[in-house]
């Protein structure tokens, strides 16, 4: 009977096993960017002050709040597509002058 054990698997491993990796290495930064700070900083003030609007039942708070929350994720968009995003090239260029980080 054969070893069908996971262990025996793990140090014979079969020619027909398909490696699936990534096409590149993922970036450094694992998303540290100023338009992901920016997006996430700015949603979770925005809907703080929609929740207070619920909270205190002003109805105008709420909808300045979700206002602003439109309006960051529109500049983290902004943000992103003028190279502050993941890949961007000003992003690229700080990591090569902070060593990568």
């Amino acid at each position: 009977m054969a070893d069908n054990t996971l262990a025996h698997r793990a140090q014979n491993a079969t020619t027909t096993e398909a490696m699936h990796l990534p096409p590149m290495a993922a970036p450094t930064n694992h998303g540290k960017t100023l338009a992901a700070w920016f997006t996430t900083y700015g949603v979770i003030i925005a809907f703080t002050l929609a929740g207070l609007g619920v909270l205190f039942a002003l109805v105008w708070l709420f909808w300045v709040g979700m206002a602003l929350v439109a309006a960051v994720l529109i500049g983290g968009k902004v943000l992103q597509a003028s190279g502050h995003g993941q890949g961007g090239d000003k992003t690229r260029a700080r990591q090569a002058r902070t060593g990568g980080h």
